[in-house]
C-alpha cells in the first residue's frame, strides 16, 4: 500500500457554517485529521500522512504562502517512503495555485490538488468524496510524471489548464477547449489524454526560489484609460493584458506598450475570452513587444513573476527576439 502526503491549506473544504446550509460559510476552520476521520474508506486506499500547513481561504493565498507551499511539497517528496501528495485548497484560486506549482515544482511524483463547493457543514457535502478520489488519483501508477494534477467531480485535469467555471456548482471547472485528462469512478481511474506542454522536473522554473515578481493583470474594455498601463507600470516588473477578442485593444493602449517597454516594462498579450489562442499580431503588436500567451489565458502572470524569467536574456533582448525562439506557450509551458 502506497503512502500519500496529505497537504491542507483550508478552503471551504474544511469550512463551517450552519448546519445543512451551502452558504454564508467561512472557509479554513475546521483541521485535515477531522476531515479524514469522515472518509474511513480512505485508510483502505492509502497510508496517509497529514500536514496542515496553513488553515485559510484561499483569497488569502499570497506569492508569499506559494512559496512556502512548493518547498514544503518538495520536502515532503523527498522522502522515498512517500509516493505522492494531495493538496487540499479553496476552489477560488485553485486553479492559480495550481498552474504556479506546475511551472515551479521539481517532483516526478503525483501531486494533486483538490477542494470542495461546499462546505464540510453542508448537507452532501463534495470534499470528502473529492479528497478519497483525489488519494486514489494520487495512489495510481499512471499518475507518475504527468505533472500536477487536480482532481474535482470525478473529473482529472491538467494543473495548466483547469480553470474555475462556475461559481455556484459543485462541478465548477473545466479546461476550456482542451478537455480534461481522464475521469474516476470512485476508486478507479481512467486517463484518456495527458498534457505535452513542458512541465515540474523538465520546467526552466523549478529552481529554488526566494522571491516572486511582482506582475499585474490589466483588462482591456471599451473606452479603457491607457492611464491603467502608466499607472500599473509605475509599481509592477511586467503586465500581463487581458484584451478583447484575439488580445486586442485600442490604439492608446498600443502606443503605452510601446512607450513602457522601451522603459524596461515586459508585456503578455492575453485574452479576457476563456476559449482560443493568442498568435503573435502583425497589427496589435508590430515591433513584437508582447509575448503572446498562446493557448493561457491570464494565468500567464505566473510566467512573468517567477526570478528565474528575468535570468533568462535581459528583457529587451527578450522582447526583441523573434516569436518562434521566445515565445514560452509553445516551446515550454
Amino acid at each position: 500500500m502506497k503512502t500519500i502526503a496529505i497537504v491542507a491549506t483550508g478552503g471551504t473544504i474544511a469550512g463551517t457554517g450552519k448546519k445543512g446550509k451551502t452558504a454564508a460559510y467561512h472557509a479554513g476552520e475546521i483541521d485535515i485529521d477531522s476531515i479524514i476521520e469522515t472518509i474511513p474508506e480512505i485508510n483502505e486506499v492509502a497510508h496517509i500522512k497529514e500536514y496542515q500547513l496553513m488553515n485559510i481561504d484561499s483569497n488569502e493565498m499570497t506569492h508569499e504562502k506559494w512559496l512556502i507551499l512548493k518547498n514544503n511539497i518538495e520536502e515532503i517528496l523527498s522522502d522515498d517512503t512517500i509516493d505522492g501528495a494531495v493538496v487540499t485548497h479553496g476552489t477560488d484560486t485553485l486553479d492559480e495555485t495550481a498552474y504556479f506549482l506546475t511551472l515551479t515544482l521539481n517532483t516526478p511524483k503525483p501531486v494533486v490538488l483538490t477542494g470542495a463547493m461546499r462546505p464540510a457543514t453542508a448537507t452532501s457535502a463534495d470534499g470528502p468524496f473529492n479528497l478519497y478520489q483525489a488519494i486514489c488519483l494520487a495512489c495510481h501508477g499512471e499518475s507518475y510524471n504527468r505533472g500536477v494534477l487536480a482532481l474535482f467531480s470525478n473529473t482529472i485535469y491538467s494543473g495548466r489548464d483547469i480553470e474555475k467555471v462556475n461559481n455556484f456548482k459543485i462541478d465548477a471547472f473545466d479546461q476550456r477547449s482542451l478537455g480534461c485528462l481522464g475521469y474516476m469512478q470512485d476508486q478507479e481511474v481512467y486517463f484518456y489524454t495527458q498534457t505535452s506542454k513542458i512541465h515540474t522536473v523538465k520546467s526552466r522554473f523549478n529552481k529554488r526560489i526566494d522571491s516572486i515578481k511582482s506582475v499585474a493583470i490589466a483588462f482591456y474594455y471599451s473606452g479603457a484609460d491607457a492611464k491603467i498601463l502608466y499607472d500599473l507600470a509605475s509599481s509592477h516588473e511586467g503586465i500581463v493584458i487581458a484584451g478583447s477578442g484575439s488580445g486586442n485593444y485600442s490604439q492608446a493602449w498600443l502606443k503605452a506598450i510601446e512607450e513602457l517597454s522601451e522603459k524596461g516594462t515586459i508585456f503578455v498579450r492575453s485574452s479576457r475570452i476563456s476559449q482560443g489562442i493568442v498568435f503573435d499580431d502583425e497589427i496589435f503588436d508590430p515591433h513584437h513587444l508582447c509575448i503572446s500567451s498562446n493557448t493561457l489565458s491570464h494565468f500567464a502572470k505566473h510566467f512573468l513573476q517567477n526570478p528565474q524569467f528575468a535570468a533568462q536574456k535581459p528583457p529587451t533582448a527578450l522582447l526583441f527576439t523573434p516569436f518562434t525562439e521566445t515565445r514560452f506557450a509553445e516551446s515550454s509551458l
